[in-house]
């Protein structure tokens, strides 16, 4: 497979997609935030000081989605159709879940993980007064569907 972000002199550039057709894209992406049972239970009880954790989280991926061109070099302004956010406090984690979509010349893979990493890091934030030890892991593409490439989900191999 051929690397399309770098040009003839094997700098970095953007890719050009003027001749692409615009199509449907999705892409959906998934994280987790582990943390003690203590931290993940006052989550849920509302009982964080700086406030509701999951919906701040939720506003922070949602912005952070919407301007993921500003924060990745080479990424292109995408105007998204839609975001959706959803988290799941379990006993030691908080699962964060984006699913991105637009209609476009370019996916909106790098938007969904965007939104997952700033809503981790938005947890962090709202909880670190209560535990520093968290730990923001596993953020990666669910699938995508879309484009050229055409769609892709992805298959775990756990053992």
């Amino acid at each position: 497979m051929e690397l399309t972000h770098f040009g003839d002199q094997g700098r970095a550039r953007m890719v050009d997609v003027t001749d692409k057709a615009k199509t449907f894209r999705t892409a959906v992406a998934e994280g987790t935030v582990h943390m003690a049972p203590a931290t993940a239970a006052l989550i849920r009880s509302g009982g964080v000081a700086k406030g509701d954790v999951l919906a701040v989280a939720q506003v922070a991926g949602i912005m952070a989605a919407k301007r993921t061109h500003e924060l990745i070099p080479m990424c292109h302004p995408v105007a998204l159709t839609g975001l959706d956010m959803a988290f799941s406090v379990e006993e030691d984690a908080v699962r964060i879940r984006a699913e991105a979509r637009c209609a476009g010349e370019t996916g909106v893979e790098m938007e969904a993980l965007t939104a997952v990493s700033a809503a981790a890091l938005t947890i962090y934030d709202m909880c670190k007064a209560v535990q520093r030890d968290m730990e923001i892991g596993r953020i990666h593409l669910c699938r995508k569907s879309g484009g050229r490439s055409g769609d892709y989900e992805r298959k775990w191999d756990d053992g």
